[in-house]
């Protein structure tokens, strides 16, 4: 019996799937990490300058959804991606009270999602909704006590920590990714697509 042609594609390798996805994650995780230490160091217009460079990566995100087909999470990401460059473009003011309001909502959102797979992520989503709430309360307080335009640049410095933060994971990610890809890929018999092996050999039917 003839064997389809996608079966007698061979799959890729743990090195060649590494090797696409390692230089997406460190670029990924240095723009982040850029993003974050120049949102802090510019001042006024750090604000501005974060919540655009945040709207960018949400915008291509939801682009990569969208063409896996994952078409309501991509097409909200889109949506929330342009909405908050626009923001970030007109309106310093407006950008402050994006961000006074949205830290504190993220922050719940992410705990929400952690909590709900449960696990060793239940832990961290522990922590971070504390985190949560104390970042909340302290930026209440801030707009209680100082104004809403301190608080607002308190949310700001928030909010790029936070960006440095989920860096790490992005580039520690690529690390370990690019020490698998420079292995040596194993070799496979000639002929071989690898679509059988698993199941005791080519010719077993």
């Amino acid at each position: 019996m003839a064997i389809p042609t996608a079966a007698r594609t061979a799959a890729p390798t743990e090195q060649e799937t590494a090797r696409r996805a390692w230089p997406l994650r460190a670029a990924l995780g240095a723009g982040l990490l850029v993003l974050a230490v120049a949102a802090v160091l510019t001042g006024d217009l750090g604000g501005r300058l974060l919540l655009g460079g945040l709207g960018l990566l949400a915008g291509a995100r939801g682009a990569a959804l969208l063409r896996e087909g994952a078409v309501v999470p991509g097409g909200a990401a889109v949506a929330g991606g342009a909405a908050a460059v626009v923001v970030a473009a007109v309106s310093a003011p407006l950008t402050g009270w994006v961000l006074l309001l949205g830290v504190p909502v993220a922050l719940l959102g992410g705990a929400a999602v952690a909590l709900a797979r449960g696990g060793a992520a239940r832990r961290a989503g522990t922590a971070l909704l504390v985190w949560a709430l104390l970042v909340g309360g302290l930026l209440a307080a801030t707009a209680l006590v100082q104004g809403a335009g301190r608080a607002a640049d308190v949310a700001t410095v928030v909010a790029a920590l936070v960006t440095g933060l989920a860096a790490v994971p992005l580039l520690v990610a690529a690390a370990g990714l690019r020490a698998v890809a420079r292995q040596p890929v194993p070799t496979r018999p000639l002929g071989c697509g690898g679509c059988a092996c698993s199941a005791g050999g080519c010719g077993s039917a």
